[in-house]
């Protein structure tokens, strides 16, 4: 955003606050001629300044005029409004291009729009949004000229997703027409909007907005006014808990990003976000929040300040976490950082022909097929017969679904099945070469198994388990070759996820690891390096997040409906914090949330009190018909 200095302007007359009109009186009855195909046509238009043309200013901009409003564009030079013209031209082109508005429509948006360096042009506007620097000052300086500036029915919004929006509307003169209104960068994609209510906020002004954003094709959320809102109160914990984890040199920052892609589905990892956002900008909102809260996710990770002290600042400055070809470039490219954290040895791997698979649930029977499918001979092995037929069953009518998707030939379904051997001893896992356990997540079974293990299996056979949660030396050392036990952490489900997380541990020998690497490959997975901690990398960042937001609705700021809109159509993740918890399960949760709290010590990471209730009534998710949600009787 440009520096606000410059939008201060001479005040006109004081604004009135007694005005009974609806806060967002349309300036003519007529309907709009043109509206963008994604949103309701409006029926009124509305007079908007947009203060602050930046991107995200000009995004909105943008927005309403598609909408069939009026809108002026205010910023500080002659420059920067040629710059957002520009922008806005250039993005309604390929909106026309794309088959997301008509050339007409584009004509119509584009005569709704003016721009302007006086912002005493926004006297007349109906709504005025100001979208300038995330600085408390800079946003006060402008609301409190906009506030005397302004018609008296007009309602003032501030974009900030970070500031506290009662300190600015209590500067004002009409603190019950003040709000927040945070839209979600890029704003003509993005169908978020967070509207935010403060305790000095009129109902009405609340309502309009509300109907204005739903006339936009947007889903309006109303939050309440504390610092980072529903999604980004959520979303720059996580990020915060990613570039400590990068600093901390515990994993790679192609190895975090590919781990949140690959493992939880996002659109981006996050220190490629931090990148995209800006690491300044997110150090300021983190700074915001810590203020607020003084909750330690929030405090801003040393390398976030390190790299904006150094003009580090992600894509905009060319260089963040990583480097671009030049200033404002999507795509990184190679550089001569050090990599950092764990990273897959230079050692060769040991053969491997035969995958023996211990165990009889869905991960096991998910990981034999993978195996088998990518030509692997397979041993599935149970505690009995029936319970390894079962799950040789269970991997065969997943490889009948494979079929009649097309993914699979029918042929190649009957090769894969050919190739398991499903056994009800642990004997027949003696010429294995690599065995892979599957069993209930809990140490005292694992490390049963692994003794068991220790004296069925040939020397020099790769040992691995697919804990996610427990420390993986802890079950090397029930062995008497801790340096052949490595971690092997598959995603569910396993045929369709392609991440896996390779845990080495301060035991485990370099060859072993250079094997889970080269099966990972020949299976068609992405592996990323771990240490050996709780969580890895994709549970140390997912369940301290969801762990936020079951606290965020325990503390009555926000509905189950509420985070998990917020988190979808804001954040772009697949699924809310609270249809994966219900997923999941909400006892796996608190037990995985359980294992980083011991681990780290940290009172933030202490399981939210309404998931111990639920788990202890019973409320397990989708299993057992009930969690935070209904499914009916199971």
């Amino acid at each position: 955003m440009n520096p606000p200095s410059a939008l201060s302007a001479s005040p006109t007359s004081a604004a009135s606050s007694s005005s009974t009109a609806s806060p967002l009186s349309p300036t003519s009855a007529e309907p709009a001629e043109l509206s963008a195909p994604s949103a309701p046509p409006v029926t009124s238009r509305l007079a908007v300044a947009v203060v602050g043309l930046g991107t995200m200013g000009t995004g909105i901009a943008e927005v309403l005029a598609r909408g069939g409003h009026q809108v002026i564009g205010i910023d500080v030079s002659d420059a920067a409004t040629r710059r957002a013209a520009t922008r806005f031209e250039a993005s309604t082109a390929r909106a026309v291009a794309r088959g997301r508005m008509s050339a007409a429509e584009r004509v119509g948006a584009l005569a709704r729009f003016r721009t302007s360096v006086a912002l005493t042009d926004a006297a007349a506007a109906d709504l005025v949004i100001e979208v300038v620097d995330e600085r408390y000052a800079t946003k006060r300086e402008v609301i409190t000229a906009l506030d005397r500036i302004a018609k008296p029915g007009a309602i003032l919004a501030t974009g900030t997703n970070a500031l506290s929006v009662t300190g600015l509307a209590a500067e004002t003169a009409r603190p019950d027409r003040v709000l927040g209104l945070h839209f979600f960068a890029p704003a003509q994609a993005m169908r978020l909007v967070e509207v935010v209510s403060t305790v000095l906020t009129s109902p009405e002004a609340t309502a309009a907005v509300m109907a204005l954003v739903r006339g936009l094709g947007k889903e309006p959320v109303p939050v309440g006014d504390r610092p980072g809102f529903i999604a980004d109160g959520l979303l720059f914990g996580y990020l915060n808990r990613a570039a400590a984890m990068y600093e901390a040199g515990y994993a790679t920052r192609e190895d975090i990003d590919a781990a949140m892609r690959l493992g939880c589905g996002l659109p981006m990892g996050p220190l490629a976000l931090l990148d995209l956002i800006g690491i300044d900008t997110a150090t300021t909102v983190l700074d915001a929040m810590y203020e607020a809260g003084r909750g330690r996710p929030h405090a801003p990770a040393p390398v976030l300040r390190q790299l904006t002290a150094a003009g580090l600042l992600g894509r905009k400055s060319g260089r963040g976490f990583y480097t671009y070809a030049a200033p404002g470039d999507p795509a990184p490219v190679p550089d001569a950082r050090p990599p950092g954290g764990a990273r897959s040895p230079a050692a060769d791997g040991r053969r491997v022909r035969t995958v023996g698979v211990a165990g009889s649930g869905t991960m096991a029977a998910g990981i034999a097929e993978v195996c088998a499918t990518a030509g692997l001979n397979v041993v599935l092995t149970a505690r009995s017969p029936e319970k390894a037929g079962s799950a040789l069953a269970r991997m065969a009518a997943s490889l009948d679904r494979s079929v009649a998707k097309g993914r699979l030939t029918p042929g190649q379904r009957d090769e894969a099945v050919a190739r398991v051997t499903p056994a009800g001893s642990y004997d027949a896992l003696a010429g294995a070469d690599l065995v892979v356990e599957a069993v209930a997540e809990d140490l005292p079974v694992k490390r049963r198994l692994f003794r068991t293990l220790d004296e069925v299996c040939r020397p020099g056979a790769v040992l691995a388990t697919t804990t996610s949660s427990l420390p993986v030396v802890a079950i090397a050392r029930a062995t008497a070759r801790p340096q052949d036990v490595v971690g092997l952490h598959f995603f569910n489900p396993a045929p369709a996820m392609r991440l896996v997380e390779v845990v080495r541990t301060v035991l485990t020998a370099d060859d072993v690891v250079a094997t889970a690497h080269q099966v990972a490959g020949r299976l068609g997975k992405h592996a990323v390096d771990c240490g050996d901690r709780a969580g890895f990398i994709v549970n140390a960042l997912l369940f301290p997040y969801l762990n936020d937001a079951v606290k965020m609705v325990q503390d009555h700021y926000a509905t189950v409906d509420a985070v998990d809109t917020a988190m979808k159509l804001g954040g772009g993740y697949p699924m809310g914090p609270f249809e994966l918890l219900d997923v999941v399960g909400l006892d796996v949760s608190l037990a995985i949330e359980r294992a980083l709290h011991e681990e780290f010590r940290d009172p933030g990471l202490a399981p939210a009190s309404l998931l111990e209730q639920l788990v202890s009534a019973g409320c397990l998710g989708r299993k057992t018909g009930r969690g935070f949600r209904e499914y009916g009787a199971r």
